[in-house]
């Protein structure tokens, strides 16, 4: 790419800050570096004694980096999070923010094919050097895995119907852009709704693409291990699948909501939530960032 594309706005940025309730000699994780707007606000907040350490798994996100002796950058899934703090020589951190999903950097470069805007090769992949694109989903998944990922992760329900036609339109050419997938299911879109249609779609197929549910699940479970008593969860989720695992786990200590309890019947529920409902941008910052409209920012506390 010849121009610098910019990454995202931080979301919800002091709401995340005021969440952290940042010690100054405190150990702060940014799972999710992204442009790094988060992370410098937490950053200023530290002193020389304070630690903070950013995970992306996108090799672009380290242009975004700076030079300082108490500032860590893990060109690393965040599902490897315990591994790679206890390589740094890091036991338990003070607080944790995760801002999930793509970031605007991601879907504004056309060739990386998360945009529904743009014609490109099927891709979607956080990770380049991973090796599964959302090509081999949409050409090489079996029917069944497909009326799956359209169902659980779009949350269509005409996932069959979009399932069929897939494995119908590729029997004889393989789907190679994101265009040429919009063509094959343009029969099922609403009228008048097709953007958020194919919007539900793309989701779904980056979803699998990217094991996002399953990394989310990972990174809640290591947070509960790695978080010190009293420290702080601060999670920014975009749609309801990834609200309603951290609604759970962070009310209940489980993914599916129901009560956990050990041996002797105590119940076992590593956080203890701070604001009942999540909190969302107001219209100013909706107006300045579009795609700030769905975030849902949940903050916990780890309990004793």
């Amino acid at each position: 790419m010849d121009k610098k594309i910019p990454y995202h706005i931080p979301v919800l940025l002091q709401e995340c800050i005021q969440g952290l309730e940042i010690k100054p000699e405190g150990v702060y994780v940014d799972v999710t570096f992204g442009g790094g707007g988060h992370a410098k606000e937490i950053f200023k907040q530290i002193n020389e004694q304070g630690k903070l350490i950013v995970f992306d798994q996108d090799a672009a996100a380290k242009e975004n980096t700076w030079e300082a002796p108490n500032f860590y950058f893990v060109p690393s899934n965040f599902i490897y999070l315990s591994n790679h703090l206890k390589a740094h020589k890091f036991e338990a951190v003070d607080g944790l923010l995760a801002d999930l999903g793509v970031s605007s950097h991601q879907f504004d470069i056309p060739e990386r094919g998360f945009s529904i805007r743009e014609d490109a090769p099927l891709d979607m992949r956080m990770n380049q050097n991973s090796e599964r694109s959302a090509f081999e989903v949409v050409n090489l998944d079996s029917e069944d895995k497909l009326i799956s990922i359209f169902r659980y992760y779009g949350e269509l329900s005409n996932s069959r119907a979009l399932a069929g036609e897939i494995i119908r339109q590729r029997a004889s050419k393989s789907i190679k852009t994101t265009f040429e997938l919009m063509a094959v299911l343009k029969p099922f879109a609403p009228k008048f709704k097709d953007h958020k249609f194919y919007a539900q779609v793309f989701q779904a197929i980056r979803i699998e693409v990217n094991q996002e549910l399953d990394a989310l699940k990972q990174l809640l479970l290591q947070s509960s291990e790695l978080l010190k008593p009293g420290g702080r969860l601060v999670v920014i989720s975009y749609h309801s699948l990834e609200d309603r695992l951290v609604k759970n786990f962070m009310k209940r200590g489980s993914f599916e909501g129901e009560i956990q309890k050990d041996f002797f019947g105590n119940i076992l529920k590593p956080f203890k939530e701070l604001i009942k409902h999540p909190l969302v941008p107001g219209e100013d910052e909706i107006r300045l960032n579009s795609r700030a409209r769905s975030a849902k920012l949940r903050i916990a506390e780890k309990n004793d």
